[in-house]
């Protein structure tokens, strides 16, 4: 360190010996005006600077003077708090940290590195070891990574115990099933004609409403009913055509045998009492049935293929996909609703999964402009997962055939609740052009799509189809647990379309409500059967 004076005494300069840190000038005044007193002044203010001076130069001296040449950084290396602001301390740590972590970003995590389980175990593994800088970002890099696989692997896991729970029939509705059909050979009110011999002819009455609901599943179809009804402004004016399977069908006769929704009229058939459901009129299904690709894809190993990286949501749509029902004559059956219902003109099919909460009438007086198909679209709207749906949701655009024939951009539209003008659907090709995707599907070996029904569907009808207000259709129920709950209350009808159905424990309670309401929980047959309500 040096102690310069200047000649004339006006000035004291102090400089290190390595080259002026902080040059510090004390001016004074010429000796022949100071004082005593002031004189005193400035030797107790060097007194008191020079071995601060002092020592900040040998600490710079000891760690390196070309590394810091400011008085800021000498406050930040000695520490004390009046020469450098906290929030510069802070924010230049997390730069630091920033910067070890980014150098070991790409770097390998060493095999067999013990990781902890919890944020307590890290701490204390943190305090004991004491690690660099270095070592410890590699640590926490392993943990974070080891962690995020974990999570992942767990969602993986929750979605495919929802398939299986969605897949399965719960204990309450096959107790259902097997009370009601043992009703309908031991009691003779269970088998009575529906509808009544005198109301028979309404069931081709073109003055109706007539609704179509393809189910295996008594109550939901009883809650589509009765929720139909209770909503309608005219139900004297509803006729109700529920189609079902062979084994289902002596239940679900006796239900609404024995639970009547007077004044709207019910009927209920099995797909074996359809003299047009034939192996020559519908062949493709046969070879949907029975060919292995399908079969296997539908109750084969549905983990397959699937590993950690893969998007949750993504992994669920893949599961449902894979649901048997898919291949089913019950979820093709509204491909075939002009040669079944040919005396009928306008009609609405219903999905068993649905709730009507306003009166429907209004629909048949929609001018479809010609077109057969009246639906919802579902490439717009606010929620952006449930209504971003375009043709290359479902369709794998790197096979050329669907790159020849379709366009990914192309809105796509919903099942569940539409108003089919028969009489114009009788005029087109639908189901031919339907035949001849499934055939084209099979031989691919599904790689067209596999995303159940929807896909020929949307094929088929492509042209066919005039977009309906989406107040009347609202999806979602079934995988969107945050749905808008006003909204939910405003739409005409609500579908819980996904694998969270109301009817099952994994249905979202929030949501359940909403169907609940339109079941009877005090009626004996459910009641015996142990079915809750879960309000």
């Amino acid at each position: 360190m040096q102690l310069r004076i200047s000649p004339s005494m006006r000035s004291i300069t102090i400089s290190s010996s390595n080259g002026v840190v902080d040059s510090m000038k004390v001016r004074v005044a010429p000796l022949r005006h100071v004082s005593h007193r002031n004189l005193f002044h400035v030797v107790l203010v060097l007194a008191f600077l020079l071995p601060f001076v002092f020592i900040l130069t040998a600490i710079v001296t000891l760690e390196g003077v070309n590394n810091c040449s400011s008085l800021d950084c000498l406050g930040r290396r000695l520490g004390p708090k009046f020469l450098v602001s906290r929030g510069d301390s802070s924010k230049r740590l997390v730069k630091d940290l920033y910067k070890i972590l980014n150098k070991v970003s790409s770097e390998e995590v060493p095999v067999g590195l013990r990781l902890p389980e919890s944020f307590s175990e890290f701490l204390l593994d943190t305090k004991h070891n004491q690690y660099d800088a270095k070592t410890f970002a590699i640590w926490l890099k392993a943990t974070m990574e080891n962690m995020d696989r974990e999570v992942k692997r767990s969602r993986l896991a929750e979605q495919l115990y929802k398939h299986y729970a969605a897949s399965s029939i719960p204990k309450g509705i096959h107790c259902l099933s097997l009370r009601l059909t043992d009703q309908y050979s031991s009691n003779a009110h269970a088998r009575k004609q529906l509808p009544p011999p005198e109301l028979l002819p309404l069931l081709s009455d073109n003055s109706y409403k007539h609704f179509i609901l393809a189910s295996d599943n008594i109550l939901a179809a009883s809650v589509v009913v009765n929720s139909a009804v209770s909503s309608s402004l005219e139900p004297e004016k509803i006729v109700f055509h529920i189609i079902t399977d062979k084994k289902t069908y002596p239940g679900m006769h006796s239900w609404f045998a024995l639970n009547s929704v007077s004044p709207a009229i019910v009927e209920v058939k099995g797909v074996h009492q359809f003299d047009w459901l034939t192996r020559e009129n519908v062949p493709i299904l046969e070879a949907v049935e029975n060919h292995h690709g399908v079969r296997n894809h539908y109750h084969g190993d549905h983990i397959t293929g699937s590993n950690v990286s893969d998007n949750p949501k993504v992994f669920a749509s893949k599961l449902q996909a894979r649901s048997p029902k898919y291949i089913s004559l019950l979820n093709h059956l509204r491909i075939y609703l002009p040669e079944l219902f040919p005396n009928l003109n306008k009609v609405v099919f219903l999905d068993d999964d649905v709730v009507i909460q306003r009166d429907l009438s209004p629909l048949w007086e929609i001018d479809l402009g010609g077109k057969v198909n009246g639906a919802v679209e579902t490439c717009k709207g606010e929620d952006n997962w449930v209504m971003s749906k375009r043709f290359r949701t479902y369709f794998n655009f790197s096979h050329p055939l669907i790159v020849k024939n379709l366009d990914p951009y192309e809105c796509a539209w919903a099942y569940g609740m539409n108003i089919f003008d028969l009489s114009a659907w009788r005029k087109t090709n639908i189901r031919e052009t339907y035949h001849y995707w499934l055939k084209e599907n099979l031989k691919s070996n599904l790689t067209l799509w596999k995303f159940g029904t929807l896909p020929p569907a949307l094929i088929a009808f492509r042209g066919h189809v005039r977009a309906i207000d989406p107040s009347w259709h609202m999806l979602g129920l079934g995988y969107q647990e945050k749905t808008d709950l006003d909204k939910v209350r405003k739409a005409a009808v609500i579908h819980y379309n996904g694998q969270c159905k109301p009817w099952l424990e994994i249905g979202y309670k929030r949501l359940q409500s909403f169907w609940a309401k339109h079941v009877n929980y005090s009626n004996d047959f459910i009641r015996n059967c142990h079915m809750l309500d879960p309000q």
